[in-house]
């Protein structure tokens, strides 16, 4: 007896079926494993970070392992920015300009990482500028011109922050790392600002206390395997400051005031080093 149209579909459905069921059991054997493990002082940790999929759909995007828990981190960030001109002249209208300054900063820090890729630290604050302007001569018209000469301006100031950093680790190989900073800081310092008016020289001296918070993103390479060199760039943060000013010693009055900076700051990029330990 011949099999009938419905029992072969039937059995062509099973063998389907048997075969989906079969290849859905087999493991590839190029397959990386996604938890990988690692050996972390006297423990073994996953080096993936696990992290909550936000979504219906997995990207496949990883947080390796970067710098683990437990550890202390000790460095120092600088920051270093000068113009310099001489006997420069724009078009016809600015001639002899002569200005110099430059400022720095140096900031030591100390950490310690409470999570795998997180840390808190401290950070002390050292910034100086300085800046002078010999010579400015502006010709718009015959009834509109001016010189300025003799000018120069002097600032430091001292401050201390707290600072928290979440890292991502880029590879397994935990060579390179992208981080974002948080860093809620006060500040206290001075500046003096002397120039020529009326023929008389005037010297006005400021006294000056701030509080900040910022958030810098930033690029951390371990050079070697205890040491690691970072660069981070300050693209946000507010800021609220009290001044205080007096004019050969005269008690000018003082005044606050804030703001919010959200734009890329060429003076505020940073580069350091850190010992890991």
């Amino acid at each position: 007896m011949k099999p009938s149209i419905i029992t072969r579909v039937t059995a062509a459905i099973a063998l389907m079926a048997a075969a989906a069921q079969a290849h859905g059991q087999e493991q590839p054997q190029d397959k990386q494993p996604t938890d990988e493990r690692v050996i972390v002082g006297n423990d073994t940790v996953s080096m993936i970070i696990p992290q909550r999929n936000i979504g219906r759909h997995d990207r496949g995007l990883r947080n390796y392992l970067f710098i683990p828990k437990g550890q202390w981190a000790i460095g120092l960030t600088a920051s270093y920015g000068e113009l310099n001109t001489d006997d420069v002249q724009i078009l016809s209208i600015i001639k002899d300009l002569d200005f110099k300054g430059h400022t720095y900063s140096l900031n030591p820090t100390i950490s310690y990482f409470f999570r795998n890729n997180q840390s808190i630290g401290l950070r002390l604050t050292y910034t100086k500028g300085d800046a002078s302007l010999g010579s400015l001569s502006m010709d718009f018209d015959e009834d509109l011109n001016f010189s300025i000469r003799d000018v120069s301006y002097s600032s430091q100031s001292y401050g201390v922050s707290l600072f928290y950093r979440n890292f991502i680790g880029l590879s397994p190989m935990k060579r390179f790392g992208i981080f974002n900073e948080v860093d809620l800081g006060a500040s206290s310092g001075s500046s003096r600002f002397m120039r020529i008016y009326n023929d008389e020289p005037r010297d006005t001296r400021t006294v000056r206390t701030s509080a900040s918070l910022n958030f810098s993103p930033g690029l951390y390479v371990f050079i070697m395997d205890y040491m690691s060199f970072n660069i981070s760039l300050g693209v946000f943060g507010l800021h609220m400051t009290h001044e205080k000013q007096t004019t050969d010693g005269r008690d000018e009055g003082s005044r606050t005031t804030s703001g919010a900076n959200f734009r890329f700051n060429l003076f505020n990029i940073k580069f350091g080093t850190s010992v890991h330990f």
